[in-house]
């Protein structure tokens, strides 16, 4: 069977593969070992249930509305038209349902009521609203934003739902930010010149702003109300980053950046200035903050392990290591469950070495 993707599409998937898996090729850098970075690998313990579901996982949604578990795939990248949307237990992982879709699935949102959920087509530059309950594929919205040097669409990777508003990141150089008017569902406006590759997107109540970081080592600071960017924050001391994705401590005013590709480093930053305040090293891919057990938790791909932090002193409570590369993280509502996808490294033709896997673990 022929590949769908054409040269131009194929450097496409590559690329976007490579933002969303968040540097799945790079190997860590040789660094003095931080006690973060020299945890000793530890097995998998009874707290932790791991299942084997399919290719191309990436992020997850969690809806309470419809009790139920959302993981984006993106199916294979070689020889394999579209995607599924994967409805599992939260408790089992057992599979409640499937929706086969015809475009690749990656980033993920879901609303406050979790009854509708969003997903970008990262691949052809759309969105797809999908009804919770059912994984029903509702409506799709194609993002525009032109096309790339190839002639493809410009990939969209994360996303982020405030209020009635969806922010995707566009993959591109410079990057750009789509704003999405959900209730009617179409494009509201475009943040420009965001750096190159839009990756991480959240929002801060502490100070009112939405922070994206690029591909160029920077957080972009945004008014939500106007669309506009009014800062950029960037590390002072001379290293080069390439930061990915994001997580908050509003109590505090910290903001937590990761970088797997160039520094192998998480970055602390002060809310209030904008400054470095403390360096996490070793490689780190997704963060997630746990306000409920004061905890930070980081998905290492190349170490294959999931970490769990102290957030006040960051020392290191927990290490769980894995068979493959952990890549996307989800905290439940009650902030007693950590979810995790677990990508297989890809071989030099796009495709696999297996299938990829989803884990939960029960925080104690």
């Amino acid at each position: 069977m022929k590949s769908f993707f054409s040269p131009g599409k194929a450097a496409v998937a590559a690329a976007v593969v490579a933002s969303l898996s968040l540097t799945a090729c790079q190997m860590p850098a040789k660094k003095a070992e931080s006690p973060v970075a020299a945890a000793a690998a530890k097995p998998v313990d009874q707290a932790v249930k791991q299942r084997v579901l399919g290719d191309g996982l990436y992020e997850l949604a969690y809806s309470a509305a419809a009790n139920a578990l959302y993981v984006a795939s993106a199916q294979s990248f070689k020889d394999v038209n579209g995607g599924i949307l994967y409805r599992l237990d939260p408790a089992t992982l057992a599979t409640k349902g499937e929706t086969h879709t015809d475009l690749k699935n990656f980033g993920m949102a879901i609303d406050d009521e979790g009854s509708l959920f969003y997903t970008t087509n990262s691949l052809d530059g759309s969105l797809s609203k999908v009804d919770a309950q059912s994984g029903k594929v509702l409506q799709r919205l194609m993002l525009g934003g032109g096309k790339d040097k190839d002639g493809d669409a410009v990939g969209a990777r994360e996303i982020f739902l405030h209020g009635d508003e969806l922010y995707v990141g566009r993959v591109a150089d410079p990057g750009f930010i789509t704003v999405i008017d959900t209730h009617a569902f179409k494009v509201k406006t475009t943040i420009k010149n965001a750096g190159k590759w839009v990756t991480g997107i959240i929002y801060s109540p502490l100070t009112d702003r939405i922070y994206a970081a690029n591909g160029a080592g920077e957080i972009v600071v945004i008014n939500p109300r106007s669309h506009k960017i009014e800062q950029r924050w960037r590390p002072d001391d001379g290293q080069e980053y390439l930061f990915l994705n994001m997580a908050e401590d509003p109590a505090t005013g910290r903001l937590f950046v990761t970088d797997d590709s160039k520094a192998k480093t998480t970055l602390v930053l002060d809310e209030r200035t904008g400054k470095v305040i403390k360096r996490i090293e070793g490689d780190a891919l997704g963060i997630k903050f746990n306000a409920k057990r004061n905890e930070i938790y980081i998905s290492q791909r190349g170490s294959k392990k999931v970490l769990q932090l102290d957030a006040t002193s960051y020392a290191l409570k927990k290490s769980w290591s894995f068979d493959t590369h952990p890549n996307s993280l989800l905290v439940s509502a009650d902030g007693e469950t950590l979810y995790v996808s677990l990508k297989q490294a890809f071989n030099k033709d796009n495709s696999t070495q297996g299938p990829d896997s989803v884990a939960r673990i029960a925080l104690n």
